[in-house]
Order: C-alpha cells, then sequence, then structure tokens
C-alpha cells in the first residue's frame, strides 16, 4: 500500500479552506473511489483525470485507488481539484516522486489530453493558502499573472500535465516563473463637463463621491441621470491595496477576470435592468452561492436604473446589505458571504408617463403616488441625498460658465476624503458614510443649536432616527468640502433639504 498527499482549496464566498488530498493505492478489486463530500462536477473528475494521465504518458493504477479530501465533512464544489488528484494518485502509484507536493497547492482543471485550464477564484485560494503556512502554488499559466498578486508563496505555472510531472521528478524548468507585474494604466472615465445643466445634482454627486453617500436621482427622461451615475465612479479615488485585493477576489470568483487584467485597481461600476432577477442581485444559485451585483460592485458604484420598475421584492433585499456591507446566503451546502459595500444609485421617472414638462403629465394624483411608493420607505431612510432633476431649457449658453471637469471636482472630492480619514482612521473608517450613528451622537455631538432642525423633523414624525443619523453624517461631508472643522446649522439645514425632495 502507498499513500500520497497534496493540497487545494474549497471556496465559500472570497473565504477558503484548505483541503488536504489523500492517495491511497493498494490491493483489491479495481475501483476508484472518491470520499469527502464531492459534488457533481468532482465525481466527473474521476474519468477527466484518468484519460489526462493516459494522454500524458502514464497509466491509471490497475488497483484499489481511493481518494480523500479532508475535512471530510466541508462539501467540495468544482473541477479545481482536477490537477491535485492526478499528482496524488501517480504518486502513491510511485510513477513520480511524492517528495515536492508536501506543502503545494494545486489548482487546474484538466482537459482529456492532459492541458490545465483556468479556474475561478485562484486569488483567493492562494490568499487562504498563504494564510494556513503553505509554502508553494501550482496554477494554470494562464492564472499565473492573477496568483502573482499573493505574496510570500513559491509560484509556478503549469500549462500541462505533463509539464507539471516532470517538474515532480526533479527538472525545474518544467513550470513557468510569474511575470513581473506591471498594472494596466486604467482608461479614462467620462468627464463630468460633459453633463449639461444640473447643478444640483452635480453637487449631489459631489457630496456623495466625498463622503460614500447613496443617492436617487428623480426626474423624466433625458435630463442626464444615467450620465451622472457614469461619472461617479470617474470622482472616487483609486482603490488602496487591500481594497484592491479584496474586490479583485470577489471578480476571480465570479470568473470576470482577464489575464491582461488580473487586478482591479478601479472602483467597478455596475449597472442593472429592470429585468435583473434577485439572485443576480444579491447573488446566489444552486450548490454554493456564486456573486451577485452588489458584491461585484464592491468598493464601487452599483447604478439601478428606472428603480420604480424593478419591484419591492427585489429592492427591499438590498436593505439588510446597504446596513452592512456584506451578503450572507446561506444553503444547503454552507453559507457563502460576499462583501458588497458599494454607493447606490437610483434613478427613476417622476411618474409612469414622464414627460419632459411636468406640467405636461397625464397621470392621475393617485397613480404618482403609487409609482413613487414602489421605492419603499425603509429603502428611502437609507439613501441619504434625494435630489429632483430639471427638464433641459437651453443647451447651450454663452453667458453661462463651462461646466466643471472630472479632475477639477475630484481634487475637491480627495481633499475632503482626507479631512474625513485623518478624524475617523483610529476608528478604522475611511468615509462618513461608514461612521455609525452613536458615535456621531456621543463622541462627536453637535452643538444643541446646529442639531436642532433635526430635533423639530424628529419631533413631527418627519425623520427617523435612522433618518437623522444620516443627515449627521451628510453634514460632516458638507464641512469636510468646506474646509471647517465641525458642521454649522447651515450643513444640517441642507442635508435634511436633500432627505425631502422626493417628487415634483
Amino acid at each position: 500500500m502507498a499513500l500520497a498527499r497534496a493540497w487545494c482549496v474549497a471556496l465559500f464566498g472570497v473565504d477558503g479552506v484548505p483541503v488536504e488530498i489523500e492517495a491511497d493505492v493498494g490491493a483489491g478489486a479495481v475501483l476508484t473511489r472518491l470520499i469527502g463530500l464531492p459534488d457533481t462536477a468532482l465525481q466527473e473528475s474521476k474519468d477527466r483525470v484518468r484519460a489526462a494521465i493516459r494522454n500524458s504518458g502514464h497509466e491509471w493504477p490497475t488497483q484499489r485507488v481511493t481518494l480523500g479530501l479532508s475535512p471530510a465533512s466541508l462539501p467540495k464544489v468544482g473541477s479545481s481539484y482536477d490537477l491535485a488528484l492526478a499528482c496524488v494518485v501517480l504518486a502513491a502509484s510511485q510513477a513520480v516522486p511524492a517528495e515536492r507536493l508536501e506543502g503545494t497547492v494545486l489548482l487546474g482543471e484538466l482537459a482529456l489530453d492532459g492541458r490545465v485550464r483556468s479556474v475561478r477564484g485562484v486569488l483567493p485560494a492562494l490568499l487562504a493558502a498563504r494564510r494556513a503556512g503553505l509554502p508553494r502554488a501550482v496554477v494554470p499559466t494562464a492564472s499565473l499573472r492573477e496568483a502573482a498578486l499573493v505574496d510570500g508563496l513559491d509560484l509556478y505555472g503549469a500549462d500541462s500535465l505533463g509539464d507539471l510531472l516532470r517538474w515532480l521528478g526533479g527538472d525545474s524548468t518544467a513550470l513557468r516563473d510569474p511575470p513581473p507585474f506591471t498594472p494596466a494604466q486604467p482608461p479614462p472615465g467620462p468627464d463630468l463637463a460633459d453633463v449639461v445643466g444640473q447643478p444640483e445634482a452635480r453637487w449631489a454627486l459631489e457630496v456623495a463621491a466625498a463622503g460614500g453617500h447613496h443617492v436617487l436621482l428623480t426626474g423624466p427622461p433625458g435630463t442626464g441621470k444615467t450620465m451622472l451615475a457614469e461619472r461617479l465612479v470617474s470622482l472616487l479615488p483609486p482603490l488602496g491595496p487591500e481594497d484592491a485585493l479584496g474586490v479583485t477576489a470577489v471578480h476571480s470568483v465570479a470568473g470576470l477576470l482577464t489575464p491582461e487584467t488580473p487586478l482591479v485597481a478601479t472602483p467597478p461600476f455596475v449597472s442593472l435592468h429592470p429585468s435583473t432577477s434577485t439572485v443576480a442581485l444579491v447573488g446566489g444559485g444552486s450548490g454554493l452561492a456564486k456573486p451577485g451585483a452588489v458584491s461585484r460592485a464592491h468598493k464601487g458604484v452599483l447604478f439601478i436604473d428606472e428603480a420604480s420598475e424593478f419591484g419591492p421584492t427585489k429592492l427591499d433585499a438590498l436593505r439588510t446589505v446597504l446596513e452592512e456591507g456584506e451578503v450572507r446566503i446561506a444553503r444547503r451546502d454552507g453559507v457563502a458571504r460576499y462583501p458588497a459595500r458599494f454607493q447606490l444609485v437610483l434613478a427613476t421617472n417622476p411618474c409612469p408617463c414622464a414627460p419632459a414638462k411636468d406640467i405636461d403629465c397625464t397621470c392621475l394624483p393617485g397613480v404618482r403616488r403609487r409609482y413613487q411608493s414602489k421605492l419603499s420607505g425603509p429603502l428611502l431612510d437609507r439613501v441619504d441625498l434625494r435630489v429632483l432633476m430639471r427638464p433641459l431649457t437651453v443647451m447651450m449658453d454663452a453667458g453661462l460658465p463651462e461646466p466643471e471637469s472630472t479632475e477639477t471636482v475630484r481634487e475637491r472630492v480627495a481633499n475632503a476624503r482626507a479631512r474625513a480619514h485623518a478624524r475617523w482612521s483610529r476608528h478604522g473608517w475611511r468615509t462618513n458614510a461608514e461612521v455609525p450613528g452613536p458615535v456621531l451622537r456621543r463622541e462627536y455631538r453637535l452643538p444643541r443649536q446646529a442639531t436642532s432642525l433635526l430635533d423639530r423633523a424628529l419631533s413631527r414624525g418627519a425623520l427617523t432616527g435612522r433618518g437623522a443619523d444620516r443627515c449627521l453624517r451628510v453634514a460632516w461631508t458638507l464641512a469636510d468640502l468646506a474646509g471647517t472643522d465641525l458642521p454649522t446649522e447651515d450643513h444640517v439645514a441642507a442635508a435634511l433639504e436633500f432627505r425631502e425632495r422626493r417628487s415634483a
């Protein structure tokens, strides 16, 4: 009887658990058993691996083969275990040496001819392997640039199973080394100067970018709602190293990375259509849940156009996500956790007919109210800035100043974010939108004169406790943009006014 061991990684969301793969080749009826809660794709790997071994110049053992995946109680999903299974079988049958398998993580799907195909989730898998103290990893060559983002591991790329077997046999030149990392220059985003008019909406966009706030844009078609949402990302600062790895890990699990751009270094922008399902929005699917749009927009912007047409079920699924910044989806095979801290931009028409001028509206008052009520109160309570966009009256006017460019506004946003970060960094927060309400009310309490408007709104029932906290966060952002140390009564009044604009 002979034993061999190697390592792979099981993913649950963006969390990885190292899996020890063992092969036992010994006397008994000619049979191959795979144990350790494999799913259907992993059960089929026995046939893929057998064909790949045969087409790589080796023979499958003519004895009883038992393959164990440990922890045995952990569900194993996908085809990324193929490479490890092939190596431990050959090592256990003494066809190749087993020394280099010790402490080596093997990731990759095998084609029938022995080629190594790329798999999803290489980055989060290697991050988990590094945390577990495993020193080496072999990945598909197509995933080598993505794998190279993880420091502290000896990394190699395999084009085929035959190359990997020669490396196990002592040929150190059989596998590829990771190429030097050269970050790609992101393409220039759309310019805010392209937006005609809408000074109030442009100001709201600047406030949203400076403080990380959510926005609702209400107005007839053609007023620039989509253009403004697309330009919000250009106002945000580039992702830091830690955030970039977190965003890239989500995109890796979702299968969105390419060999040319292995690192997501700029805030993502995800736009949704009303036909989007709840599963596509928040994540889900059979087996272990896949990331949805809210996770793909992590550290970026999620834009929901025609929000009133989405339906309350899908929109209300966002309520907990907006508060917690994380999605937890329970399935039979386990709980998948995905980060989802994004800025939400909702765009909607004021009524079903949505004429260019409100005076031409043919909708009855009850119809308008029902249409606007499709955005529920609890959801709107989590939206900090509500902007009513007016129809355009003139395209070009020589007497008006040129609209500010993205570069000009981005500089003010960066200054405001730097002030906020200096204030909150000892707590671990970066933007005003992340600060819990109790901290604002206790440690950073404003003078009674500045918050008197909030008290009156609360006493009238025009504002909830959550809404008051969000007004305080916006007031701090307005103060940061103004360069003052504390929000004034005017800043609180402006923040409160942003929440009261819902309809014409």
